[in-house]
This record gives structure tokens, sequence and C-alpha cells, in this order.
């Protein structure tokens, strides 16, 4: 599939700039989530926090392998990942299978993935023997787009993000301790402040962000270095791949995230913002 094939996204037809602000979707059952359903519970005292800080600080000369390590031993068998099979995925991916290969790996999948990110979960499992789980909303995509008149992703993603990504990820996070993100700091303006070491509370657990220190050159030296498999389309102008609908090549000097959900003002999916 070419790049000038892929679905896009335009700009709002009567404007030349893009849609307003989208509307935000949380849950508020009031049950408990993350790593406060957990056995034995962890729960977010000012005692706790204040260590998860210096924890942190401690952490931010540390390489990822060794935060990895850290969080193991912190954290496991209730430590797990999240991955998007990204090229900052694909590098954890690689550094789990030499310390931790056991760690249980999840992938949110929304039905509308393209075929060259699900391919890389067969390629996961025959390179480092780590079978990534697929996590599922609750709905297909044909049962989802009846149930509300047709795509959603083209007029409200933020709900559809909630529902096929964030929904399934709450229960992917029920009774787990810690997750790894693969986010870095120099990604977006959303991610700039992310600690190593912190509180979710959005999922209510503790999130290890390894590579957050980590430059683009930082992950694909590594990558090339010790030949991590990676998505082709990277090749194809796509920094950063999600959903085939909403996901568009970018242009020279554009941020890598401004092909994610191109003409809405939105560049996260709701995991990784507060």
């Amino acid at each position: 599939m070419s790049a000038q094939s892929l679905p896009n996204r335009p700009m709002n037809a009567n404007s030349s700039q893009p849609d307003p602000p989208l509307q935000v979707f949380s849950i508020d059952s009031g049950e408990p989530r993350g790593a406060l359903a957990a056995d034995p519970p962890l729960h977010p005292t000012d005692e706790f926090l204040a260590e998860l800080a210096r924890d942190s600080l401690s952490l931010e000369s540390a390489t990822p392998q060794e935060i990895l390590k850290w969080s193991v031993e912190r954290f496991a068998p209730k430590f797990t990942m999240a991955t998007a099979f990204g090229p900052e995925g694909m590098t954890i991916l690689y550094m789990l299978s030499e310390i931790a290969p056991d760690t249980p790996v999840f992938n949110l999948d929304t039905g509308y993935q393209f075929k060259e990110t699900l391919e890389l979960r067969e390629t996961v499992k025959k390179r480092y023997g780590i079978e990534v789980e697929y996590k599922l909303p609750d709905t297909t995509v044909a049962e989802y787009e009846a149930m509300h008149g047709g795509p959603l992703y083209a007029t409200n993603p933020n709900q559809c993000c909630f529902d096929r990504k964030l929904r399934p990820l709450h229960g992917a996070a029920k009774g787990q301790h810690a997750w790894a993100s693969a986010i870095r700091r120099d990604q977006s303006p959303d991610r700039a402040k992310a600690p190593i070491v912190g509180w979710d509370k959005k999922f209510q657990l503790v999130k290890v962000s390894p590579l957050a220190n980590w430059s683009k050159k930082d992950v694909w030296d590594l990558i090339l270095k010790n030949d991590i498999p990676y998505n082709p389309l990277h090749d194809q102008g796509f920094p950063s791949v999600g959903c085939q609908p909403c996901t568009r090549a970018t242009q020279q000097g554009e941020d890598e995230r401004a092909g994610r959900w191109s003409g809405f003002q939105k560049t996260e999916c709701g995991l990784h913002s507060s």
C-alpha cells in the first residue's frame, strides 16, 4: 500500500482551520482501577508518591536497560507493557527479550490497524519468543460503525479512541502495579514533562518510561545496530503509526506526530495525556 493511497482526514470543508477542540472522555465508574484493583493493591499515598519521585530522579541518568531491570525487580510479576509496535516499542521489546522475556506485553487492537503493524506481532514472536496479546474492544469495527451510523473516527476521534483503545487499556491495566510506556519527551509538548517513573492518575498504576530521555536518533541507532525489526511504513514517511484512517505521512519540517488525526486539534489518543 502506497502512502498516496492511504486515507486522510481533511480539514473542515468550510474553513482552512482545523476543527475545534474535541470533547474529552473519561471513565468515572467509581470502581477500583489499575493497581488499586490488584492483589495486593498499590495505593498512591503521599509516602509512595514521594518514593516514586525519588526513584524517578535517581533513574534520570540510567540507561533504558537499567530502568527496565529496576522496574522488573520492583514490580514483576505485576509489571506489563503496552505496545503499538512503533520504533520505540520495538526497541523496548528487544531489551525485554534480554532482561525479562516473560513480561506480559499487549497490543490494543482497535480493528483499524495497518496490516504492516499487525505483521510485527508475528515477527516479535519468531524473533524474541514474546507473544504479544491482543486486547480488543467490546465490538467489531462493523458493529461499532453500525452503532454510530458510520466511522466515528471521521467526526469524533476522541470517542473512537476512548471506546476502542482506552477502555480496553483500562481492562488490561486492572490488577497490574506498573506498566512500561515507550514515549520520549522530545516527541510532543504533551510528553515533554514525562517522568521516568510516576503515578499514572488516569489508569491508576505506576507508569515507567525508560526511553523518556532518549532522542529519535538514539532509538534508530539501536534499531540499526542490532537489526531490530520495525514497521516498513516508517520508510514511507510515517514517523508515527496509529490506526490507518487517522494516520498520514508527514511532510518535511513537520512534527513527527503531525500525521496523526490530521485536521483535528488532537495529537494523542489519550493513553499518555492527563
